[in-house]
């Protein structure tokens, strides 16, 4: 039996400029490592027989209707802009809207070398492959919008990195759609306004078709991200390159490179080892999305003839911003307290516990969950602190309706930490699969996990300091 994907293709109809038509490179010999049935089913997508899903999903065989293709954006990169990027090792295969009438790209990623490569030799090496299917499907439990993982496939060829040969693979990415901020801002920079045109009317009718023009699309991308990143924040999630090819028009989280869920807490933590400055750093993540709203507001008042009226329209929507997030993170960490109406005051509460647990270093997931246990206080070095700040808390949720059923409903109980998903990478080197799925059917549910040693930070030897982005 073949394989059948029902492709309804959109993108591909839009203007050459915002392409070029390329099908992927085939590899030497593919093999299929992982294969998301769930997605699959909910995407229509018929999978067929093992073969043909690694042929398929390793590059070697195009399935028909398909249209490959690799996108052209731009994007600025810690604060520099680079006028020109592109999908360098991705091929879009095309679109399917799935049982759930909702559309989605199929994705091809580490599929070899494209007019974007710049110099890059379009390949991908497994660790970054299963690390962005763990980590993606793991978003996509906690109810985080995010590209999911459909396929991962190795090559059967090594690749050259800075670690010497490793062994080659292809992730197969799902996505509502791959529009960046970048994809505007190629376009405004050239001053190609006829195709930024094009693109905001094809943004709006993909995502947000209630959008009435290009300032109403982007208060909706503004509110998307304004919802996302407290989502990020509220698991201990650093995405650790938040440039403006990063960052989806669509609201979903995309590019898991130098990625990390944090163990200690602390607001500067910083994982990615090209951010030398601390840009992305956990707690500076909100300013970043403002601040790359900001750059898809400059892009947008090209289509305006009146700048001036245009400038003002979009600088109330950017600056209101700030307020949006402030107001998410509160909904977010309120209930990870147990509060399900919070307060304006209620902020000072959550931030003193922060404050106690990055005084101590405690563990961000197991602090909060042991809020609804007996040992809460044991998270921490100064228990006198914490059982003063404890006092307060409970007063204030003593009239909650029932404070401990939304902590858990809050607070999973597992993430994918980092220590686990380098062990689970060096096995499936050796070439041994079994971490990567124990991970993923735990992971899989969160909220529910009962394993305690996927909930147990790392030890001094199993600290992961840095994180790296795969390219």
């Amino acid at each position: 039996m073949a394989m059948t994907i029902a492709f309804d293709n959109s993108y591909a109809q839009l203007p050459d400029a915002f392409f070029t038509l390329l099908a992927p490179t085939a590899v030497k010999s593919p093999k299929l490592l992982a294969f998301n049935d769930n997605l699959a089913k909910v995407m229509g997508i018929d999978a067929g027989e093992l073969p043909d899903l690694a042929a398929v999903f390793g590059g070697n065989q195009t399935p028909s209707g398909a249209m490959p293709l690799a996108q052209l954006y731009a994007g600025h990169q810690f604060g520099n802009f680079n006028p020109q990027l592109g999908d360098g090792r991705a091929i879009l295969l095309g679109e399917v809207v799935g049982t759930d009438g909702i559309r989605r790209d199929i994705q091809l990623k580490g599929s070899g070398q494209t007019p974007y490569s710049r110099m890059g030799d379009g390949r991908a090496w497994l660790g970054p492959v299963l690390r962005e299917y763990v980590v993606s499907e793991a978003m996509h439990a906690l109810g985080i919008p995010t590209t999911r993982a459909l396929a991962a496939v190795s090559t059967g060829e090594d690749i050259w990195r800075e670690q010497g040969a490793m062994p080659g693979a292809v992730l197969t990415r799902v996505a509502q759609s791959h529009l960046r901020v970048g994809t505007f801002q190629v376009f405004a920079h050239r001053g190609e306004v006829d195709h930024l045109r094009v693109l905001t009317d094809y943004a709006i009718k993909r995502h947000y078709p209630d959008a009435t023009g290009p300032m109403e699309l982007l208060r909706k991308v503004c509110a998307a991200q304004a919802a996302l990143i407290p989502a990020w924040m509220s698991v201990g999630f650093i995405h650790g390159v938040m440039n403006t090819d990063n960052c989806t028009i669509s609201g979903e989280t995309i590019d898991y490179g130098p990625c990390a869920f944090m163990d200690g807490f602390h607001q500067n933590r910083v994982f990615s080892s090209i951010d030398q400055q601390g840009r992305y750093a956990f707690g500076n993540q909100p300013n970043i999305a403002v601040w790359n709203m900001a750059q898809l507001a400059t892009s947008l008042i090209q289509l305006f003839k009146d700048k001036d009226a245009a400038v003002e329209e979009a600088t109330e929507i950017v600056h209101a911003m700030p307020a949006q997030i402030e107001a998410n993170w509160l909904d977010r960490f309120a209930a990870k307290i147990g509060i399900s109406k919070p307060r304006t005051e209620d902020s000072d509460l959550i931030d003193r516990l922060l404050g106690l647990m990055q005084n101590d270093g405690a563990d961000f997931a197991n602090t909060f969950n042991s809020l609804c246990k007996p040992n809460a206080r044991d998270q921490f070095a100064n228990r006198e602190a914490f059982d003063a700040w404890a006092e307060n808390w409970q007063n204030r949720i003593k009239d909650e309706p029932d404070p401990q059923s939304r902590m858990q409903t809050a607070n999973p109980q597992i993430i994918p930490r980092n220590h686990r998903i380098e062990q689970m990478i060096e096995a499936a080197v050796a070439g041994d699969l079994a971490p990567f799925h124990r991970l993923m059917a735990a992971l899989a549910k969160p909220f529910e996990n009962t394993d305690p040693d996927l909930q147990r930070p790392p030890s001094q030897e199993e600290i992961v300091p840095a994180t790296f982005c795969g390219t």
